[in-house]
């Protein structure tokens, strides 16, 4: 394919094929690269509107920097790129969407100090911005692909440490109520390595991890594909270090208020994965007992 016809290619592409590209090319990058791509893999929601000076500044990188990161994905320059974002904003705005944005204005304006009921309506908006953000860039097919998995698993190990460790053990309570052999690997007393020394070829390892990206976690997830396991993996990017070992993939970008972070798009999806696994037993016990029927 030619230059001009990669560019036209290109800048048709939705924001999703752009983000997977990049992805996929994303360890073959310079330095340089990497930086800008983490910037637009984070910052996808004002892309848009961000001048490539900014940009660079932001990276730690030179202006050029960004527009041979353009130019490696088939575009004639920043600007060209910044028009799918465009494209897509307008594609996808509704007021929810610009919601999180009054909020954010909100905080930079106001004078005096907050009252706590002020600050839990801070937090509110925030959740909904992130429930809003998972709903919008939902990847069915990672989804399914997760039910999958689950539903063959012999046993099902869950880690997620620090922030992300409420979480893991929320998931392992959940699919606990599945009839699967559901694990938590908490690493007490250090022992990670050791907890998961049980981990066989048909079980699956559920992986939450989120920047700056646990090393107990990254190390469980290795130990795992050595063993010849699964790994269903939560996380904030698809460039995380995580999501280059995922067989499944379920990226979540959470709300926040005041520089913390929620969990609440997390739950959420984990409370989705707990329900569409159980109603997917359900369902096969089901048509396992007509076909019985059939038989009599």
């Amino acid at each position: 394919m030619d230059a001009e016809a990669l560019t036209a290619d290109a800048a048709a592409a939705p924001v999703e094929a752009l983000l997977a590209r990049i992805a996929a090319h994303y360890d073959a990058l310079p330095r340089q690269l990497k930086q800008v791509a983490k910037y637009v893999e984070e910052h996808r929601a004002s892309l848009m509107v961000d001048r490539t000076g900014d940009i660079a500044a932001r990276c730690g990188v030179q202006p050029s920097a960004v527009v041979r990161f353009a130019q490696r994905f088939g575009y004639s320059g920043f600007t060209a790129m910044q028009a799918v974002f465009r494209d897509d904003y307008h594609e996808q705005a509704s007021p929810l969407s610009t919601y999180h944005e009054r909020i954010r204005t909100l905080i930079e304006t106001q004078r005096g100090a907050f009252t706590g009921g002020q600050v839990a309506r801070e937090f509110i908006a925030g959740s909904k911005s992130g429930l809003d953000e998972l709903a919008r860039g939902l990847d069915d097919t990672q989804v399914e692909a997760a039910v999958a998995l689950l539903e063959k698993a012999d046993s099902i190990y869950v880690v997620g440490v620090r922030r992300s460790f409420p979480v893991a053990a929320y998931i392992v309570y959940a699919l606990s109520h599945t009839g699967k052999r559901v694990h938590l690997v908490s690493g007490t007393g250090g022992m990670h390595r050791e907890q998961m020394a049980s981990v066989r070829r048909h079980d699956v390892v559920i992986a939450i991890s989120f920047t700056p990206y646990g090393r107990e976690t990254q190390a469980c997830v290795r130990d795992a594909l050595r063993r010849h396991a699964k790994a269903v993996v939560i996380t904030d990017s698809r460039l995380s270090p995580l999501a280059r070992d995922a067989h499944a993939l379920l990226t979540v970008k959470e709300g926040s208020a005041f520089a913390f972070r929620s969990l609440t798009s997390t739950i959420c999806l984990c409370q989705a994965l707990f329900v569409a696994l159980a109603y997917r037993l359900e369902l096969n016990v089901e048509e396992t007992k007509d076909r019985g029927d059939d038989d009599d």
